[in-house]
């Protein structure tokens, strides 16, 4: 039989996004801690503190009994159902049915794709925010949607310019995607933002999907939800994770609210594609929401407090600017127009300072000159960061 070469290619979707930038630098910061660099990663925003103990305890308790390792339903067990709906309740003043109104996820990250494919067509376009979560871009783009992007700016408190978008032609619009505590900027939410999105998706016809997880971090006050504004549940989708909020990064647990058509459309894929999260993390995540409310004034905000004032150090150390009324659990500040562009600052951090903090470009545009710093390390860290900074400045 002659050889024939064999010739395989992937699929033309792959080639419209590239490894997730995390993803790729992480490898590069593992080789240089193999080689006893010993970086630190001021980069992601993975909390380093752990869950409370009743949540580990209530995890230990139901995996140890024989007949906890079963299949569960993909629309997630009553218990978790109900403690969301009481979460939602507690915090925000929201009341949600929780057998018709909750949807728990793997993750915000799979509720981008599910929501996707459940709503929008290849060739629909979605509006994402720039700077905004990379996700929102990739996936859908991974999927086949048009995406555009809309314009946030340091002017406009990083907030939608609405005014500018109704110039547009959003005839083919299906989703537009927000995100309130912002991630990157740590633009706070506002009320009146969240009033004017569900006056814009009603009267144009769309789906306003706010994605949520940073409204309890450096903030001991009112917490926001777009479902607070009247008439939000017909338009909107609401994503909330327990990744920051209850230090459970790894745990891959999430939730989306919205009203009862939208929950089943999307169950539709969903059920297609996985089989449920275990019961036992299940069960410890709803006992997780019931955490006291001490329990959320230490974790999520006398943690980050000191944490926040060493990072904006190591901005002032850099020349950076930044607006302090910010909120979220990084701090966004723009570079000196002394570097040609930000990665030119990263990279010099990370192979003199050996620090590696995140460049605004992977966000978008917007970002292009600005860092963003994580506050998840511990404060001797940033000290140590914030040291050898200073070194690097100062040529030593």
């Amino acid at each position: 039989m002659e050889d024939k070469a064999f010739d395989i290619r992937p699929a033309e979707r792959i080639c419209t996004v590239n490894e997730y930038y995390f993803s790729r630098k992480l490898k590069e910061v593992a080789r240089m801690n193999a080689e006893g660099m010993d970086i630190i990663s001021l980069a992601i925003g993975s909390p380093d503190m752990p869950p409370s103990d009743s949540t580990i305890q209530t995890l230990c308790h139901e995996a140890a009994k024989p007949n906890a390792h079963g299949y569960q339903p993909t629309i997630g067990t009553p218990e978790l159902r109900s403690a969301m709906a009481g979460f939602y309740r507690r915090w925000y003043g929201v009341e949600l049915d929780a057998e018709k109104e909750i949807l728990p996820l793997i993750g915000s990250k799979e509720g981008i794709l599910h929501v996707t494919l459940a709503f929008v067509n290849p060739g629909d376009q979605v509006l994402v925010p720039n700077p905004g979560y990379p996700t929102y871009t990739s996936l859908s783009k991974i999927l086949g949607a048009e995406v555009v992007p809309y314009e946030l700016s340091q002017e406009n408190a990083w907030q939608p310019d609405l005014d500018a978008l109704e110039q547009t032609d959003l005839s083919r619009v299906k989703i537009m995607w927000t995100n309130y505590p912002h991630m990157p900027t740590g633009a706070r939410a506002m009320r009146k933002t969240y009033q004017a999105l569900v006056d814009f998706a009603l009267r144009h016809n769309l789906i306003i999907v706010n994605d949520n997880p940073y409204s309890f971090i450096l903030n001991s006050g009112e917490k926001l939800s777009i479902l607070q504004v009247p008439g939000a549940k017909k338009c909107c989708i609401e994503f909330n994770s327990m990744s920051k909020s209850h230090n459970m990064p790894g745990w891959r647990v999430g939730m989306l609210s919205t009203n009862a058509q939208f929950i089943q459309w999307i169950m539709r894929v969903k059920s297609n594609i996985d089989s449920g999260t275990f019961r036992a993390m299940q069960l410890a995540a709803a006992k997780a929401y019931d955490n006291a409310d001490e329990w959320h004034a230490r974790a999520n905000v006398e943690t980050y407090a000191p944490r926040r004032k060493k990072a904006e150090e190591i901005m002032h150390a850099l020349g950076c600017t930044f607006d302090p009324d910010q909120t979220g659990m990084f701090l966004w500040g723009r570079i000196p127009d002394s570097y040609a562009d930000v990665e030119q600052l990263t990279e010099k951090v990370l192979h003199q300072a050996r620090v590696f903090i995140a460049p605004g470009f992977i966000f978008g545009s917007a970002g292009n000159r600005y860092i963003r710093i994580s506050l998840c390390a511990k404060e001797d860290k940033f000290d140590e960061a914030l040291k050898r900074i200073r070194a690097m400045i100062q040529g030593k």
